[in-house]
């Protein structure tokens, strides 16, 4: 089995020449060798003439006898009474047989043509001439086998010639074509051992420099995935490790340690918290994971969106009236046609964020447009905000604005990731402005149809 490409352009072009010449020599079209045949043999005939004519009369027999240098042609001369003054033989076969009409025709002034079509054999012509008031006829004819050897010979070399010179040309050239898919395959082996790094270089614009194009948008698009990848991993691991180290050292200390029960019960409310912790961590991944699905089916339903954000504050009542913040909604009755469910963790994690960020005694505000075939959602707030150079990457997960509020403010920086998706999945939009010290607000756009 073949398996090189460079083997099988080669001998692909190699085939194709092959047929054609077979197709070449069976397609032979005779009609044209004869015409060539007639052409030549109507010139050979009036060169003759002319010789004979300027021979006249003194060397007309030298000249006539020079004309056995012409091994392919039969050439005999009639006088004016229809008798043979002088001919010569074909180098091979028999020479065609004039009839006495052909020669009283062209002694007569006519002109003679024997083709394939009038009589077999050798193709033939008469021309009349006149010397001194003497009326002649010259007759031509050509051994038409042999001329169609001459000319099969000629054909198979200029196509033997044809086939050295092509094959020689299409090795170079399939070299020229099949290198960049080497390239090409040795990158792609690179790739799969790890290193996304590679990156080919090509100054083609046809279909194997968009393939290489191509190729290295490729590599590039899947280290910037392995790099992501390697950092969520590191995220998660950071993010369960931390948790579960205390909850270990806790209950060691319970285990190995004496404590009155205050302490006791302090210490387990760590290890119940920090449990809670990792319950949370647990589901934001598994919903981040499901929402990553690509085929994923939204269930769609036409419902109030005031409603929904009315029920989602009054859910979050307990974050907010701690902190005795002022929480506003401006909505009309406007409908919605949406996933309820996703949509409903979506304004969760915007409105608990709000609410986790902004200091006591600050405010939250809720506004909802209508615009037309969009509906514009504005959550905004009067807590820390966010500085202008970490905007680009808030909604990457476990990205955390503020890491060493980590410890007092609960949460994994996986919500705002799971709100993304969400809005993607709507083909929605999300904006966010904030200034530090001033708040943040943030736009949500989304379709009224999905």
């Amino acid at each position: 089995m073949i398996k090189s490409l460079y083997v099988r352009v080669v001998l692909t072009f190699l085939g194709a020449v092959i047929v054609s010449m077979m197709l070449g020599f069976y397609l032979n079209d005779t009609d044209q060798i004869r015409t060539y045949a007639d052409d030549n043999m109507t010139q050979t005939g009036k060169k003759i003439i002319q010789a004979y004519v300027e021979a006249y009369p003194e060397n007309t027999d030298t000249m006539l006898h020079g004309l056995s240098a012409f091994p392919l042609y039969s050439i005999r001369l009639f006088g004016v009474d229809g008798g043979l003054r002088y001919e010569t033989t074909l180098a091979s076969g028999q020479p065609p047989e004039i009839r006495a009409e052909d020669i009283k025709q062209v002694l007569q002034g006519g002109v003679f043509n024997r083709d394939e079509g009038s009589d077999v054999g050798n193709p033939m012509i008469g021309l009349p001439f006149i010397v001194d008031n003497q009326h002649y006829a010259l007759f031509v004819a050509m051994n038409f086998e042999e001329l169609g050897v001459i000319f099969g010979q000629v054909l198979r070399n200029e196509l033997y010639i044809i086939l050295l010179i092509g094959s020689v040309l299409i090795a170079i050239a399939a070299r020229y074509v099949v290198r960049p898919l080497q390239r090409l395959t040795r990158a792609t082996s690179l790739m799969a051992k790890g290193d996304f790094n590679v990156q080919l270089h090509s100054k083609r614009k046809d279909e194997i420099g968009q393939l290489t194009d191509s190729f290295n948008r490729m590599a590039r698009e899947l280290g910037a995935f392995e790099s992501t990848r390697r950092q969520f991993v590191s995220d998660v691991s950071h993010e369960i490790q931390s948790p579960l180290t205390s909850i270990k050292g806790f209950t060691q200390a319970l285990i190995h340690k004496k404590m009155d029960e205050p302490s006791c019960l302090r210490l387990l409310g760590i290890i119940a918290e920090e449990s809670n912790r990792l319950s949370r961590l647990s589901e934001d991944l598994l919903q981040l994971s499901s929402l990553e699905y690509e085929h994923l089916k939204l269930n769609v339903t036409n419902y109030r969106l005031d409603e929904q954000l009315r029920g989602v504050i009054i859910t979050l009542e307990p974050q907010w009236s701690i902190k005795s913040l002022d929480v506003s909604l401006e909505a009309e009755g406007l409908w919605l046609s949406a996933d309820k469910d996703k949509l409903n963790q979506l304004w969760i994690n915007l409105l608990g964020n709000a609410m986790k960020f902004t200091e006591a005694g600050g405010r939250v505000s809720v506004k909802v447009r209508d615009l037309g075939e969009f509906v514009l959602t504005t959550i905004a707030d009067s807590g820390q905000g966010i500085p202008e150079g970490e905007l680009d990457h808030i909604f990457k997960p476990f990205y955390k604005v503020d890491k060493s509020r980590d410890r007092e403010i609960q949460g994994n920086g996986v919500g705002l990731s799971i709100v993304k998706r969400i809005i993607d999945l709507h083909n929605g939009e999300i904006g966010v402005a904030s200034h530090v010290g001033e708040g943040t607000t943030i736009t949500v756009r989304l379709p009224k149809q999905p």
